[in-house]
C-alpha cells in the first residue's frame, strides 16, 4: 500500500470522526429543546433516551454480520449520511411518533457508524504499524466541542432545532460523502473477496478473549456518562456553585479529552499502550477521588478536568487492543468482528452509568456515588496487560510495521 494512499485514508477517516463528534453533540446537548418541541413528558423521556443506545447496540451487532460480505468502509459510507439526515429529521418533525422514528433510525445508524469507523481505524493503525487511534478520537472530541458550541449558540439565540441543524448538515453531509472516496479498508474483504475469511475469523473468536476489554470499555463509559449526566448537578447541588459555573465542568472535561488524545499517540509509541492505559486509569481514578472529596466547586472542577485527561486514552486503546488480539489469534478478518462486539459495551456502559450514579446519589449520597465509577475504572489496572503487543502463533508482533495488500501496491509501510 502506498504512503500517499495511507495518508489520504487517514485524513478521510479523521474527517468522519470529526463529523460524528459534531452530530452526536448536537443531539445530546439539545435534549431539553427536543423534549419541549414534542411535548415529551419527564416520565417518557428516559425511554426515548434509552432507546438510542439500545438500538445502537443492535446496529453494531448487525454490522459484524454485514462486514462478513462488505468492507467496513462501505458501511461507514452509508451510515454517516443516515446519521446526519436522521439528526435533521429530529429537528424537523412535528409529532411524537416522528421524533421516535427519527431517533430510532439515528440509533441504528450510529451503531453501524461507531462499529465501522473504529474497524477502519484499527485496520489503518495496523497498516501504519504504530499508534494513530488516539488521533482519530481527538478529532471526534474536537467535533464534540464544536457541536456543543453550535448547540449553545442555537439555544442562546432561541433558534428552532431545524434552523440549528440544517446548515450543519448541509456542510457536513457533502464533506463526509466526498471524504469517503479515500477510505482504506486494510483488513477484511477490501477487494471484494475474502468474505469467508472474515466470517470464519469472526466466528472463531472466543468471547473470553475479549471479555477483559469488554469490561474495560463498559467501565470507561460508565465514567464518561457520569461526567456528562451529573457533573453540572453535582457542582451546583453538592458543591454549591453558581448555575453558570455548573456548566463549565463538562466543557473542561471535553477540552482535556481533546488535549490528552492529541498527544496520546506519542506516549503510546514511546512507552507502550499498557503504560499509557495504566497512567490514564490512575489519573481518572484520582479525578473521581478529587470530585468526591472536593470542599468547594473549584476543586470539583479540577477533579472533572483531571478525569478527562485520564479517561480519554482508555477507549481508543481498548479498540486497538481488541483488534490486535483478534488479528494475532484469528487473522486479519477477525479484527472487524472483535471491534463490533466490543463496541456494544460502549452502549452498555452508557446505559448503566447515569441511573447507577443517580440511584446511588438519591439513596445514599452523591459524594459516595462518585466513588463507584472510580472503583470500576480502577479495575482496568487488573487487565492492563491486555493492551500490550501480542505476537501471533508465528511470533509476529502486530504492533510492528508490516506489508498490507488491499489490491493496490503492496509496499511495506
Amino acid at each position: 500500500m502506498t504512503d500517499a494512499r495511507l495518508r489520504h485514508g487517514r485524513a478521510s477517516l479523521a474527517l468522519s470522526f470529526f463529523v460524528q463528534g459534531v452530530a452526536f453533540a448536537l443531539l445530546v446537548t439539545r435534549i431539553p429543546a427536543i423534549q419541549d418541541r414534542y411535548g415529551i413528558s419527564d416520565g417518557l423521556l428516559p425511554a426515548f433516551l434509552a432507546a438510542v443506545p439500545i438500538l445502537a447496540g443492535v446496529g453494531s451487532v448487525a454490522t459484524e454480520k454485514i462486514v462478513a460480505r462488505r468492507p467496513p468502509g462501505a458501511v461507514l459510507r452509508w451510515s454517516q449520511p443516515i446519521v446526519l439526515l436522521s439528526l435533521l429529521a429530529v429537528g424537523a418533525g412535528s409529532s411524537v411518533w416522528q421524533v421516535a422514528v427519527a431517533l430510532g433510525v439515528f440509533g441504528l445508524a450510529v451503531g453501524a457508524l461507531d462499529a465501522s469507523i473504529n474497524m477502519l481505524g484499527v485496520s489503518l493503525q495496523h497498516a501504519y504499524g504504530r499508534s494513530i487511534m488516539l488521533g482519530f478520537h481527538a478529532t471526534y472530541s474536537f467535533g464534540g466541542i464544536l457541536g456543543a458550541s453550535l448547540a449553545w449558540a442555537g439555544a442562546h439565540w432561541d433558534l428552532p432545532l431545524v434552523v440549528s441543524y440544517l446548515p450543519v448538515v448541509l456542510v457536513l453531509l457533502p464533506a463526509a460523502l466526498l471524504g469517503s472516496r479515500w477510505y482504506v479498508d486494510a483488513a477484511g474483504p477490501a477487494s471484494g473477496n475474502g468474505s469467508a475469511d472474515v466470517a470464519g475469523g469472526g466466528a472463531a473468536l472466543p468471547f473470553g478473549l475479549l471479555l477483559p476489554l469488554c469490561m474495560v470499555m463498559a467501565f470507561a463509559y460508565i465514567g464518561d456518562s457520569t461526567v456528562s449526566n451529573w457533573s453540572a448537578k453535582y457542582l451546583q447541588d453538592v458543591l454549591g456553585s453558581s448555575e453558570e459555573l455548573a456548566t463549565v465542568p463538562y466543557n473542561a472535561y471535553m477540552v482535556t479529552t481533546l488535549l490528552g488524545r492529541t498527544v496520546g499517540d506519542h506516549g503510546v509509541r514511546r512507552f507502550g499502550a499498557a503504560a499509557v492505559v495504566r497512567c490514564g486509569t490512575v489519573l481518572a481514578a484520582g479525578g473521581f477521588a478529587v470530585v468526591a472529596m472536593a470542599p468547594g466547586p473549584w476543586v470539583g472542577l479540577a477533579g472533572f478536568t483531571l478525569l478527562g485527561l485520564g479517561l480519554c486514552v482508555i477507549v481508543p486503546q481498548t479498540f486497538a487492543a481488541a483488534g490486535r488480539r483478534a488479528v494475532a489469534r484469528g487473522g486479519p478478518g477477525a479484527s472487524n468482528a472483535a471491534v463490533a462486539r466490543l463496541n456494544v459495551f460502549n452502549y452498555v456502559g452508557f446505559l448503566i452509568g447515569a441511573p447507577l450514579v443517580g440511584g446511588l446519589g438519591d439513596a445514599w449520597s452523591y459524594r459516595g456515588a462518585m466513588l463507584v465509577p472510580m472503583v470500576l475504572v480502577l479495575v482496568t489496572l487488573l487487565y492492563a496487560r491486555s493492551f500490550g503487543p501480542e505476537p501471533d502463533r508465528y511470533g509476529v508482533d502486530h504492533e510492528r510495521p508490516r506489508t498490507v495488500d488491499v489490491g493496490r501496491g503492496g509496499n511495506e509501510v
